[in-house]
């Protein structure tokens, strides 16, 4: 850094004749110098520009966007309160920028996996708790609305399974007893022809 200095004058160089000049940092200073204090402003002084006033349509965007923000937020935290057991990703923001310089948010997502279970029974658990999720908010969307739609045709496919499996079940099961009423009475007409036959 280099810095400069005033030349010093011929009264200068009479007054310090017979002293010798310090050499500090490649700036010669007379041995004598007496330094003045500068006095401290007691005002505060700011280094920001002033604010500028913001317009009364200006007020009323940025109050909207407080809003919008707001309702955003507490929208997806829903989704997330409810999808609770649901592999879900955490919600992600557009934003927008208002008229002061500060960024809201204007809409939001939470992604939720709406894959089936592994059997009926699990897949209607998950339909359940996929429909709960989606329409969890106090104002859902039409993607929310959407996605609960799929949730139930889901849970109806998870139903009609699930009454599939229990009237196989029931089929075989009253197979099973036919077979043995069956083993029963050919028994029971075997030993009565043994009877007759020794009588």
């Amino acid at each position: 850094m280099a810095i400069s200095a005033s030349p010093l004058n011929s009264n200068d160089h009479a007054s310090a004749s017979g002293s010798k000049l310090v050499e500090a940092s490649g700036l010669h200073i007379p041995p004598k110098t007496s330094v003045k204090p500068v006095p401290i402003p007691t005002e505060k002084v700011s280094l920001r520009p002033p604010a500028k006033e913001l317009s009364d349509s200006a007020l009323a965007e940025i109050s909207r966007l407080k809003a919008r923000d707001t309702q955003v937020h507490q929208h997806e935290q829903a989704h997330l309160s409810a999808a609770a057991g649901l592999d879900v990703s955490n919600a992600t923001f557009t934003y927008q920028r208002g008229p002061n310089g500060v960024s809201y948010a204007v809409a939001g997502e939470v992604k939720i996996d709406t894959s089936p279970g592994r059997t009926p029974e699990e897949t209607l658990a998950r339909a359940e708790m996929i429909r709960d999720a989606a329409l969890a908010p106090a104002d859902p969307s039409s993607t929310d609305r959407s996605v609960a739609a799929k949730a139930q045709n889901m849970a109806m496919q998870a139903r009609v399974e699930l009454m599939q499996q229990e009237h196989q079940a029931n089929a075989v099961k009253q197979t099973e007893q036919q077979r043995h009423v069956k083993q029963a009475y050919d028994s029971n007409e075997t030993a009565s022809k043994k009877i007759n036959t020794y009588v």
